[in-house]
């Protein structure tokens, strides 16, 4: 298994798989089950994928009068010296560049090794998880030479307006360039209201604009022409951050512009507006990692579930959005606000970390041209960007980013009572 496709919990890195036809014959109903399970993966969701049953035997009958896909997934329980005879007539109808993936129900190293001398492309042995079908199919239509350049795409978004999302995205960047050394782009998809440009001091005359209206030319060739550069590792495709005209993002012009980005530089972070679209879906769908920025109240409560449901519908193999607590301190009465705790017990939620309200020191810092993270890099604010930059590095980090100092007990016992509280309010 590619270690560069992991991430710290164990689930998959990988963009989107390309678009490739598979289909899977399967033998039993756990395989059905897997593959159903696999194909609903939002990795394979520009393949063409179909799951049929009858094993090996009704592969090679379809093919007899079909053309065989891209990628061949066949299943069987049976002994060795079987599944060897079945593969010799599966042979004889499928073409030479069609790629075989055989899943086995036996741990035999000696047939292994007999599979793969013949041109199978991967064994593997139930029991299986979606994950364990997707790194192979990966390395197959990849490889690991391929899969070390690819990038990471990180999407912050706020659970609400004003949550500071577009701050925290902004000097966890500054972090991951200036004091890690990593090529880091930020894209500031807030294309009205983007603050990227401020927050870097930059106003640059192309940006991502340019990018989405050139959908049929985007690749990391016109990337590079449209980045402003702040830093050496550290690149801004701005947002015009202006109401004169309406641009609507299509989904399939985004998911291009992902991928550009991921050839682009090892880290983007994609800076995402509050405003519901289906865009803005699909972007946290293709992120590889999601990280979720609330206010310590009931309206981030009620949208941090929201967001949660739906990334996990649609990201069930993924890890978990991690959270962050911001403007903590802003009420003077700490018993009206909702702590990280409250959070993690009530969504399962990975927690990053919590920023105090600082007005400030952040108005400080915007008024110089300058990230809160340059302004003051001993505040605690700086603090936690540097541990969330650390934690997507996969570095340890000195201090626990889940220990909450508020010492108040909260409001909440449970997500009922937090959503019961909403349900007065409204």
């Amino acid at each position: 298994m590619n270690p560069q496709a992991m991430t710290n919990s164990g689930m998959i890195n990988l963009p989107p798989l390309p678009h490739i036809s598979i289909h899977a014959f399967c033998e039993t109903d756990k395989g059905v089950a897997l593959m159903q399970a696999t194909f609903a993966d939002r990795h394979f969701a520009r393949t063409s994928s179909q799951v049929f049953t009858g094993g090996i035997p009704a592969a090679v009958q379809a093919y007899a009068q079909a053309l065989t896909p891209d990628l061949l997934i066949v299943e069987s329980a049976k002994d060795s010296q079987s599944l060897l005879a079945e593969l010799q007539a599966l042979a004889q109808v499928c073409a030479p560049q069609t790629k075989v993936i055989v899943i086995g129900h036996h741990n035999d190293i000696h047939l292994y090794r007999t599979l793969i001398a013949q041109g199978v492309s991967e064994y593997l042995v139930m029991p299986l998880q979606p994950q364990d079908i997707l790194m192979a199919v990966s390395n197959i239509f990849g490889g690991d030479s391929q899969a070390a350049s690819i990038g990471r795409i990180v999407a912050f978004i706020g659970a609400r307006g004003g949550a500071g999302s577009s701050a925290i995205a902004h000097n966890v960047a500054w972090f991951l360039a200036e004091q890690y050394g990593k090529n880091t782009v930020v894209a500031d998809l807030d294309l009205a209201y983007g603050t990227a440009g401020l927050d870097f001091d930059k106003e640059p005359a192309q940006g991502i604009v340019d990018a989405l209206m050139a959908s049929d030319r985007i690749d990391p060739v016109l990337i590079d022409r449209l980045l402003a550069k702040c830093s050496e590792h550290l690149m801004l495709l701005a947002s015009p951050a202006s109401v004169d005209r309406v641009i609507d993002i299509q989904e399939e012009t985004l998911s291009v512009l992902l991928d550009a980005l991921r050839a682009t530089a090892p880290i983007t972070v994609l800076d995402l507006p509050s405003d519901w679209e289906s865009w803005t879906r699909g972007a946290l769908i293709g992120a590889d990692d999601v990280i979720i920025t609330a206010t310590p109240d009931l309206v981030s409560v009620r949208n941090v579930k929201s967001i949660l449901d739906m990334l996990k519908q649609l990201r069930p193999n993924d890890a978990k959005p991690g959270l962050v607590l911001n403007k903590v301190g802003q009420t003077k009465n700490k018993d009206l606000e909702i702590s990280m705790q409250e959070f993690v017990e009530a969504f399962d939620i990975e927690p990053l970390g919590t920023v105090t309200f600082a007005p400030e020191i952040f108005n400080a810092a915007l008024n110089e041209g300058v990230l809160v993270s340059q302004y003051d890099p001993k505040s605690e604010a700086a603090k936690v960007f540097d541990q969330l930059a650390r934690r997507l590095l996969g570095q340890n980090m000195q201090e626990d980013a889940t220990t909450d100092s508020s010492t108040s007990k909260g409001l909440f016992a449970s997500l009922r009572g937090m959503l019961s509280k909403v349900g007065k309010k409204g």
